[in-house]
């Protein structure tokens, strides 16, 4: 009998997110400047930083150089930023190895193929609502909330609130 998605949140100690299509909106602002510009949702930022604050490790890999997000996501507590990845299943390996993290342990969230590889390595494989069907195919979860539109939040709140700290020192 396969184990159900909420018997794995008991597990995550660590949430990977890919950025663009999770953390922002599938698509892209330019500035007149010609700088792309994205956005983060604000209870997606909220999340993150209560994640953190309780202990958990939150990472965020990309293929691109999204020149703000690092200071964006810094602002919030987020150290673990990779960006330019060409392979996410080795930048997962080198976390995992680094940090001495079993896989079953991590929650990685991703939209597109990229991200399958990565997906096949950990133990709760989650995707937000308006992913790639190749993804919604081997995710253990699927969001209801779309990419840039509070998946990160939804994810993280479940596993939290499964395992008693939600609400924990509440602010």
């Amino acid at each position: 009998m396969e184990t159900s998605y909420k018997e794995l949140l008991n597990n995550i100690t660590t949430f990977i997110f890919d950025v663009d299509g999770v953390l922002t909106k599938n698509s892209l602002l330019i500035s007149s400047q010609g700088e792309l510009l994205r956005q983060v949702h604000a209870k997606d930022s909220y999340a993150i930083e209560r994640a953190i604050g309780e202990g958990y490790k939150v990472c965020f890999m990309s293929h691109g150089d999204i020149r703000g997000l690092r200071m964006q996501l810094k602002l919030i507590n987020v150290s673990d930023v990779f960006l330019k990845v060409t392979d996410k299943a080795e930048q997962l390996d080198i976390i995992l190895e680094k940090d001495n993290i079993k896989r079953e342990q991590v929650l990685y969230m991703g939209d597109d193929i990229p991200d399958s590889y990565p997906m096949h390595m950990v133990g709760l494989p989650c995707c937000p609502q308006d992913a790639v069907p190749e993804i919604k195919a081997i995710s253990k979860y699927v969001s209801h909330q779309y990419g840039g539109k509070g998946c990160v939040r939804d994810v993280i709140e479940q596993v939290m609130k499964v395992q008693g700290k939600w609400l924990n020192n509440f602010s």
